[in-house]
Parts: C-alpha cells; sequence; structure tokens
C-alpha cells in the first residue's frame, strides 16, 4: 500500500511534468517494468536516437537526440532494473527558442509498474504513474428520505457528489377536501416513485463501475431508508454491495458527510476515513492537553523524537513537507499527508498551520 507520503511525492512529480509541454514532439518518457532487462531498454533507445538523426527540423532533431543520449547517460548508472521497475522522463525545458536545457526525472515507483513504453511527444506521458496514486476501489453512497436524496462516490480522501434528487413530497399538508385515506395513498405513491428514481439513478451511476464498486453505504431516517434497501428498489446486483446502513440527520451533501463520519467501522481502510480518526485523535489529545504539539512546535518535537504520528496539510509548501517527511523518517514517525478536502483537513491548514502531531509522550 503506498503511503500518503510516497503519494504526495509522486503526485507533485507528476503535477511538475504535466507543466512541461515541447514544442514539437520531443519530450521523451522511458516506462521499465519490474523484472525487465536494462539492456534491451538500452539497444532499443539507441536504435530510436540513430533514427532521430534523420528528423528534417536541425532543432527538433538535436533535442530529441539530447534527450535519448541523457535517458541512455542516466539508465547506464543502474546496474539492473529496479525491484518496482522504473519511469524516466527528458527533455528541453528552456523557455527560449533555439536553447537547450535538457532535464531528466527519475523515479522508482513505490509499487511495482507493470508497462513497458517509449514515446517521443510534445509531453511527457504520467498515466502510468497516475494509475498507481489513484484510489482504485470505489465505495458508493446514497442518503435518501422522502423529500430529497443524495448519491456520491468516496474513492481515496475524496468524495464527490454525483446526482441530487428532490421528490416534492407533500408532508403532513394536505389539500382541503381530500379525505385522509386517500391523501395517505397519495403520499404514500409519491415515496414509491420517488425511491424508484433514486434507485435508476443509482443504477446510472453504479453500474458501470461495477467491477471497482467495493461497497454501497445507504443513510437517511430510520424508515425511509429501510424501506428503501428492503422494499428492494436497487438494481440486483447493487443490492449485493450494500455493506451498511446508517441512520443519519441530513440528506443534502452534509447527509454524505455525516454518512461517512458514522461508517469509519466498514471504511477503516479509506484513506480520508483514516485521516478524519488521526485529526480527531489529534484534538482529543489537544482538549485533553496531553501529547500534542503543532505549528513551530512540531519541528522541535520531532528534533526530540516525540512524535508518534505527523500530520502535513497538502497546501503546505512541497519544500517544508520534504524537510519535516526527512526528519519524522529519521525517527520512526508515521507521516499522513491530509487533504483540505473534508472539514477536519481544512482545519488542520487554517487553525494549526498546517502542521500538527500525535506525540509519543508529553513535552
Amino acid at each position: 500500500m503506498i503511503s500518503s507520503a510516497e503519494r504526495f511525492r509522486l503526485k507533485k512529480l507528476i503535477n511538475e511534468l504535466k507543466n512541461v509541454q515541447g514544442r514539437h514532439t520531443e519530450l521523451v518518457s522511458v516506462y521499465v517494468p519490474a523484472g525487465y532487462s536494462l539492456i534491451n531498454v538500452l539497444n532499443q533507445l539507441g536504435e530510436e536516437a540513430g533514427t532521430a538523426s534523420n528528423i528534417k527540423s536541425k532543432t527538433t532533431m538535436k533535442n530529441v537526440t539530447g534527450a535519448l543520449e541523457k535517458t541512455i547517460q542516466h539508465l547506464r548508472l543502474f546496474k539492473q532494473t529496479p525491484p518496482n521497475g522504473l519511469a524516466v522522463f527528458c527533455g528541453n525545458v528552456s523557455e527560449r527558442e533555439g536553447v537547450q536545457d535538457l532535464k531528466v526525472w527519475s523515479v522508482e515507483p513505490p509499487e511495482p509498474l507493470a508497462v513497458r513504453l517509449y514515446r517521443c511527444d510534445k509531453e511527457f506521458i504520467t498515466e502510468p504513474l497516475e494509475n498507481l496514486i489513484t484510489p482504485k476501489d470505489i465505495y458508493g453512497l446514497i442518503v435518501i428520505d422522502n423529500r430529497e436524496a443524495t448519491i456520491a462516490t468516496l474513492k481515496g480522501d475524496r468524495y464527490n457528489i454525483l446526482t441530487k434528487l428532490t421528490s416534492g413530497y407533500h408532508g403532513k399538508h394536505r389539500a382541503g377536501g381530500q379525505s385522509h385515506s386517500r391523501f395517505e395513498r397519495i403520499i404514500k405513491n409519491e415515496s414509491h416513485e420517488f425511491k424508484v428514481r433514486v434507485a435508476e439513478h443509482a443504477t446510472t451511476v453504479f453500474l458501470p463501475n461495477l467491477k471497482d464498486l467495493r461497497g454501497i453505504i445507504i443513510g437517511g431516517p430510520a424508515g425511509t431508508k429501510d424501506d428503501f434497501v428492503q422494499g428492494e428498489f436497487l438494481h440486483h446486483e447493487l443490492r449485493k454491495k450494500v455493506i451498511a446502513v446508517k441512520d443519519i440527520t441530513y440528506t443534502d451533501e452534509s447527509g454524505i458527510r455525516e454518512l461517512i463520519d458514522r461508517s469509519k467501522d466498514v471504511l477503516s481502510e479509506v484513506q480520508m476515513v483514516r485521516q478524519k480518526v488521526l485529526m480527531q485523535r489529534f484534538m482529543k489529545e489537544l482538549v485533553n492537553d496531553a501529547n500534542y504539539a503543532y505549528g513551530d512546535d512540531v519541528s522541535r518535537a520531532l528534533d526530540k523524537g516525540a512524535v508518534e504520528t505527523l500530520l502535513l496539510s497538502e497546501k503546505l509548501d512541497a519544500k517544508v513537507i520534504d524537510e519535516l517527511y526527512e526528519k519524522a523518517k529519521a525517527v520512526g514517525t508515521n507521516v499522513e499527508i491530509i487533504s483540505d478536502d473534508f472539514e477536519e483537513g481544512t482545519q488542520l491548514w487554517l487553525t494549526f498551520a498546517g502542521k500538527a502531531a500525535i506525540l509519543r509522550y508529553k513535552i
């Protein structure tokens, strides 16, 4: 499993690579899969360098052959392919036309690469690296009452609202002249039709992703959500995916957040839930005036080896994160890079200057 620090570093590299644009097809991307021979890769790149000498544009030819030669030189630094494979990127980053400034990036990925690729293009090929840091498991979230419903997905450290629905439900107010029994039938039909509509939307958004759908969690007031689950409104394949049903108060976006919070027991492996739990642990230490540090005190606590878990906002400057990560690594401290896409993550950034720590002991 990729740690949040590894994910952050890889994400930073990907963003840097994406910001480089070649004037022509002159940016070289090379992926060497785990267990593949570097000799074969070097031979292929040598042949490509020979072919590149036929490029008509002298500037493009110079940049392509230069990038290939620099990539070859870099690969020769390795005696063999690293355990998880290797990705190398090289190209001219000069902003001045006709001026060459070749730069090489190299990464040994935290998980095995399965892709073998060579490409010379106007942009670097980053998709295989992006696939490594993209959470593969998706959780479906549905919150529903008689008046509204919200359908969302949870993936890694982010939830995504897919659909918001309203029913026009009449509730307890009936028009004059209607008998009580007739009114009850009307609202019962409205409720039934709304549940059918919600289930149809759930089918539309979840069924195409069934393979990656780890589970579905449904929340809402007791009666409505239980009727929705027990009434078999959902597609039979989606019903098999229901892993939890939770009592919650709201059914808008705040209801989705409430559902995630109430579902920690079944979502313990999900990045956002893990981060919420850690932030709540930190807040408990803070309230109890116990084992905590934040802001500038975090660095001093790391120097003393007192930090059990380091919590850093992903909005911090990358250099600051790198510096604190290296300190933490040296003393065996767990590091979590926290997104600000949820309330506790925002609080870390705004209230605690993006740096907090759960300590091994009070200092």
